[in-house]
């Protein structure tokens, strides 16, 4: 009797352990258990991130920091095991920048410190420059002619003022079942959208969540790519106009933000083909507001500006962090996983997106712990040039897979099983988005089962933008981005001087990296790869693509 009853234990703990099925998808909920232990309880997710962000960052493609931290990445990932680790190089990407010193103050009528930063790939000021502020708000090119003559020697505030609305919403905000549910239907075209995200309302806010300005506007392009390449276009003829009018620096507010934190990212280009600009800076808009008001009322103001900042040419090509886990039996197929490396440089990069580079190493570090061999290899790419375009998650997916431009794939192409990327700060993930292959949707649906004691339950069909799976959907693999919290992204820390340590949720990052490890296990160890949308028509690039700055 004794040995009937380990007997049917046994079996028991077998079928339990091994294989849980939900429909006909397999579900290791052995390795699920062994996975989360390891990633809740020996985490090193912090220990990432702190190296990425307080040693390393800001990690501004190309720049000094960006390499020292691709050059620890490479030796921590081959310290966990991994083979094949190193910096992969593509290119030419152009000009690295950095500065080392920032100083702006008015110093007439009264002393006050001004909180901001320097814009990339701006010069610096070569010492300390005193002068006089002019409000000059240039916004199209008619603009350009009714300041011609009046610039020279002042410091331009380029920018309306901003309105600083009393704050009454959360700045950090988790999806409700609302959320989800919502987010979850499919987007029928030409509805209208609901709005999903629970930040700040949509009175507070202009186009694509800025906050409003005051006074008139340039009407927007319905297609934000449309009106990104007009605001490109044109910031190169306004940095030109600047630099011939002989303006000293330029200043901005910023696109959103108050209470001290400034969101700003570039003035020029990594590309030396397009005008530099003059000596350009961001500053809250508290500040900025107050400089007009006294301009206003005819009152003088003096202001002092000092920026330390150089070019890097030494290295035109730039990187990605590759390594992977040998696979057995299935050795040649792939699973990757991966999140950009490079960041802004108000802040230290941490949210966005030091976050999903620690998950990612985090995530091979996991899997690694398992100590036995996955069917398929797992690779993990922390991308260069996500910012100002995608640029190293294209060029590894055009010289690996295929080139959008004609859609011929190379025999590697039938090799990727799927790509899982994390990049939207250090939101927990919700669920994740199918990017409209609903063949995916019983497989994620039996994954992602058993994490849903960890709020993640949502498998939805639309799409997401604005990140590096997009490179790998756009030649007929399977990429996909998983649905995050928001918490303070969109209001606190995306592209600002605020995206640091501190605003990192570490619980966030251990249940990311928990369930991203299941993902790649199963997607590992599946018999058949993940299924895929056809293949996409081939997508010649537009003359207007070319960089003028970083928008990302």
């Amino acid at each position: 009797m004794k040995a009937k009853r380990l007997g049917i234990l046994s079996v028991a703990l077998l079928c339990a352990a091994l294989v849980a099925r939900s429909g006909e998808e397999p579900v290791d909920l052995n390795a699920v258990h062994r996975l989360r232990t390891e990633a809740f309880e020996r985490s090193h997710v912090m220990e990432h991130l702190f190296y990425l962000t307080d040693v390393y960052g800001p990690r501004l493609t190309n720049s000094p920091g960006f390499r020292k931290a691709g050059d620890w990445a490479v030796k921590r990932l081959a310290e966990y095991g991994l083979a094949n680790t190193k910096l992969e190089k593509w290119g030419p990407f152009g000009r690295g920048w950095s500065y080392s010193g920032f100083e702006a103050e008015m110093i007439e009528p009264g002393y006050q410190t001004l909180i901001g930063f320097p814009l990339a790939w701006a010069p610096g000021t070569n010492g300390t420059l005193e002068g006089e502020p002019i409000l000059a708000p240039m916004r199209a090119e008619e603009d350009l002619a009714r300041y011609k003559g009046k610039l020279k020697g002042k410091i331009v505030l380029i920018d309306l003022p901003r309105e600083t609305p009393v704050v009454r919403y959360e700045p950090g905000v988790r999806l409700t079942e609302a959320d989800l549910r919502r987010r979850s239907m499919f987007e029928i075209p030409g509805a209208n959208a609901e709005t999903t995200s629970p930040s700040a309302p949509a009175a507070a806010r202009g186009p694509a969540g800025e906050p409003k300005p005051i006074g008139p506007q340039t009407p927007k392009d319905d297609d934000p790519r449309a009106e990104s390449r007009r605001r490109d276009r044109f910031r190169g003829k306004m940095n030109e106009f600047l630099k011939q009018e002989g303006a000293l620096v330029a200043v901005s507010t910023g696109y959103r933000g108050d209470g001290g934190t400034v969101f700003a990212s570039s003035a020029g280009s990594y590309n030396s083909k397009y005008p530099d600009p003059p000596p350009s800076i961001a500053i809250t808009p508290e500040h900025y507001n107050r400089i007009v008001r006294l301009l206003e009322k005819k009152i003088g103001v003096k202001l002092r500006i000092a920026v330390k900042a150089e070019f890097h040419t030494e290295t035109p090509d730039s990187f990605n962090v590759v390594g992977e886990i040998p696979g057995g039996s299935k050795k040649d197929e792939v699973v990757m996983v991966g999140a950009h490396f490079d960041s802004w440089h108000g802040g230290t990069g941490a949210t966005d997106n030091a976050a999903g580079s620690a998950v990612m190493m985090e995530v091979v570090r996991v899997l690694k712990s398992l100590g036995r061999p996955l069917d398929r290899t797992v690779r993990i790419a922390l991308w260069g040039g996500e910012e100002v375009g995608l640029l190293g998650s294209k060029a590894y997916v055009k010289e690996h897979f295929a080139d959008p431009e004609v859609m011929r794939t190379t025999s590697a192409h039938a090799k990727l099983a799927a790509y899982f990327n994390y990049d939207n700060g250090t939101g927990r993930i919700r669920g994740v988005y199918l990017q409209g292959n609903d063949m995916c949707r019983p497989i994620f649906e039996a994954w992602l089962r058993p994490y849903h004691d960890l709020g993640a339950t949502t498998v939805t069909i639309r799409n997401t933008r604005g990140t590096d799976h997009l490179s790998f959907d756009a030649v007929g693999l399977p990429g996909f981005q998983f649905v995050q919290d928001p918490v303070e992204y969109e209001t606190r820390t995306h592209h600002s001087n605020m995206d640091t340590y501190d605003h990192v949720q570490e619980a966030d990052l251990k249940q990311a990296a928990a369930i991203i490890a299941g993902f790649a296990y199963h997607a590992a160890m599946r018999e058949q790869m993940l299924p895929r949308k056809p293949l996409p028509k081939p997508s010649p690039p537009r003359k207007e693509d070319a960089p003028t700055g970083g928008t990302n």
